[in-house]
């Protein structure tokens, strides 16, 4: 990146903290604020405060490093303003190669070293792959095939924390936080996107989620079409069966005796060979992906629904040829008459999270936050993604197969020798 190319960034970056600056209520916060979104987007290894301190004000370290502790652990801006200003400004980028088509749903761990931060316990981590002692978020992203962004994100708080006055008191934690199941967090994010207006998707979601019935039926009561990731074991009907057809109640153990249900993976076994088409969905590193797709209508055994209220939808199977079962499965309420290459499409287009959450922590340091409270663990969330939503704005397509872009600021000027805490280098 040439100099002027520079000048034209920092311009534009000057501008957009210029915008978000207008909902933080105070014109102090401005620098902070500033500086802040500055050492998130600096190339660097830590993005916790004491290395970002150190970047943006390499004269006044001490000073820079309270001040900015001050603007994300303490200062009672609000992160939903932040958020809703962001979206405001990046979305007209989003959609300059087409509309949002969904709405992803996901969370993210971050593995912690002891019991003091807000939210912290023993519970599976994506990001290790295996339970661990760590922090989860919960959020929502709006995206298309050019790009995406988190609207919505909240730390998911055990039972055992929202239960605990001395916990919950050191950390800062809200009064009206009550314990909520991350599908629970879920459904309240996507019923705030439908009342706060946001450009209509179909809301994916991998099994995890997909496979709470309450989060399904809420969504359609919502209006939100859906494709979300099932377990093989889950029971349906298949075609020409079912709870209307055959006129009887559901039991109240949820329907484990009615004869006609089978698994997904049963049905998906049982399937003809006709049934099963090879799909290309998108372009990957080194060439298209594709695999083997089949398609049916069922119904869902449902025990949170009376049987006359049990619709048909999808059920999408993922069979690659070279595997010796099913692999994946989906439940979608997209339209009947859609077409399997686009129900395909839009049951893959979840790998869009996959990329937001590698750039947040990768990029911009969403992980790196080394505070303990409530306040300063979404303040550091919303200002990375509002960091990350300036990168996005810069880029007119996010291609998976792109190389990846250089950070828009090159410079720093570290003190030679500093190695921030967290560090490898530093210890």
């Amino acid at each position: 990146m040439n100099r002027k190319s520079e000048e034209r960034v920092e311009v534009r970056f000057a501008a957009y903290v210029e915008g978000l600056a207008g909902v933080l209520g105070h014109a102090d916060r401005i620098g902070p604020l500033r500086d802040y979104c500055t050492g998130l987007i600096l190339p660097g290894e830590r993005k916790s405060v004491e290395p970002m301190a150190a970047k943006t004000a390499p004269a006044r370290t001490a000073a820079q490093h309270q001040s900015l502790l001050h603007f994300i652990g303490v200062a009672t801006w609000s992160d939903e303003n932040v958020l809703a200003k962001v979206r405001e400004m990046v979305l007209p980028s989003m959609q300059r190669h087409g509309p949002i088509e969904a709405w992803i749903i996901d969370d993210t761990g971050f593995p912690k070293h002891g019991k003091h931060s807000v939210g912290v316990k023993v519970q599976y981590c994506g990001q290790l792959g295996k339970e661990a002692n760590c922090q989860v978020a919960v959020s929502l992203s709006i995206a298309n095939h050019s790009a995406s962004l988190p609207v919505a994100y909240r730390l998911y708080l055990p039972k055992e924390w929202t239960k605990d006055k001395a916990r919950r008191k050191k950390a800062g934690v809200p009064r009206d936080i009550r314990f909520k199941t991350k599908p629970e967090i879920a459904l309240e994010q996507i019923r705030w996107a439908c009342k706060a207006g946001l450009p209509r998707g179909v809301a994916l979601i991998d099994a995890a989620y997909g496979v709470d019935s309450r989060l399904r039926t809420g969504m359609t009561a919502l209006g939100v079409s859906y494709v979300v990731g099932i377990q093989p074991k889950l029971l349906v009907w298949p075609p020409g069966t079912g709870p209307k057809r055959r006129g009887r109640p559901l039991n109240n153990t949820g329907r484990r005796d009615e004869p006609d249900l089978i698994s997904a993976k049963r049905l998906a076994r049982d399937l003809p060979k006709d049934a099963w088409h090879t799909i290309q969905w998108r372009e990957g590193s080194a060439e298209w992906l594709s695999s083997r797709f089949a398609r049916v209508r069922v119904r869902v055994g449902h025990s949170q629904l009376k049987p006359e209220l049990i619709a048909e939808e999808w059920l999408l199977i993922e069979w690659p040829a070279d595997k010796p079962e099913p692999t994946k499965y989906w439940l979608s309420t997209l339209p009947s008459d859609i077409g399997l290459r686009e129900l395909v499409d839009f049951a893959k287009l979840r790998w869009r999270i996959e990329r937001d959450y590698l750039e947040l922590k990768q990029e911009v340091g969403l992980g790196h936050f080394e505070g303990r409270g409530w306040r300063g663990f979404h303040h550091h969330a919303t200002m990375c993604i509002a960091a990350y939503g300036f990168l996005v704005s810069e880029r007119e397509t996010i291609s998976p197969s792109a190389p990846r872009r250089a950070a828009p600021f090159q410079t720093t000027a570290l003190p030679e020798g500093y190695r921030p805490r967290g560090s490898p280098l530093a210890a």
